[in-house]
């Protein structure tokens, strides 16, 4: 087995155990759960950033490790800053751990390779905030499932081991629109970006290829959902909804473009 995989498999087994952590009688964000959070992030950062040294390669494994890597970051903050954030940990790190087994499954598959070195800065950038707008869509997809959830729970009356660990439904609505206000705008930026490299690469400001149609129709989901929200209140088990199918949008665009061209297609 190759370092990588070694790693990635070490990153792998201590990804879900701050989970675990959580159904403790008396759980809380104490010592114990930030050494396994931070060993999670690191093991996930370290498998993530030994695959892209010296050049990222662009299949399908390498994509879903860095979506673990950045969520698991992203997450790892926002449990630390926001009070009732980190009670999203039963959900979030085993989503996250089941996508990294799906990168461990085609990790062998052949993948080319991309050099930063030669890249322009901006197309650096585009890279950077297209993985940042996936992260934080993430985790506002998280958020917005425990607010489902809980909504769910309580109209019938009968609270689960799980629900009873995850966030008010009022705390995770309102984790969700506010990643989900940080993610359209880190869209936003992506999108511009993404045009400026296009029309430098092509002379065309957009090409409507399946990863842009999918993310322009996220973008204005998103857009939608927040505006509707804002106007007339738009929340509970609609909204989330709405929000879980632009990151479905994202997902098509992001990594399933990957699995396609990578996988089914090599």
């Amino acid at each position: 087995m190759t370092d990588s995989f070694v790693l990635s498999l070490s990153a792998l087994m201590v990804l879900p155990a701050p989970a675990l952590l959580v159904f403790r009688r008396e759980n809380s964000r104490d010592g114990l759960y930030w050494v396994l959070m931070g060993a999670a992030v690191a093991g996930a950062v370290s498998s993530a950033a030994v695959q892209v040294s010296g050049a990222w390669p662009t299949g399908f494994s390498t994509a879903l490790w860095v979506t673990v890597a950045s969520s698991m970051a992203l997450f790892a903050i926002l449990a630390a800053t926001t009070r009732q954030a980190w009670r999203l940990t039963p959900l979030t790190t085993p989503y996250l751990a089941l996508i990294g087994i799906l990168a461990l499954i085609w990790s062998r598959n052949p993948q080319s390779t991309l050099d930063l070195s030669h890249l322009p800065g901006w197309v650096f950038v585009h890279i950077t905030l297209s993985v940042a707008t996936y992260a934080t869509v993430t985790i506002a997809a998280v958020a917005a499932l425990s607010a489902f959830l809980q909504e769910k729970a309580l109209k019938a009356k009968h609270p689960t081991a799980l629900t009873r660990m995850l966030p008010s439904v009022a705390d995770s609505e309102g984790m969700s629109v506010r990643l989900l206000v940080l993610g359209e705008c880190v869209l936003a930026l992506g999108l511009a970006t993404g045009m400026a490299s296009q029309y430098m690469e092509t002379g065309q400001i957009l090409v409507f290829d399946h990863k842009t149609v999918l993310t322009l129709t996220s973008f204005g989901i998103i857009g939608g959902l927040l505006f509707a929200h804002f106007r007339w209140g738009t929340r509970g088990r609609k909204a989330a909804r709405y929000v879980l199918l632009a990151y479905l949008m994202l997902t098509l665009g992001y990594p399933g473009v990957k699995f396609v061209t990578g996988v089914l297609l090599p």
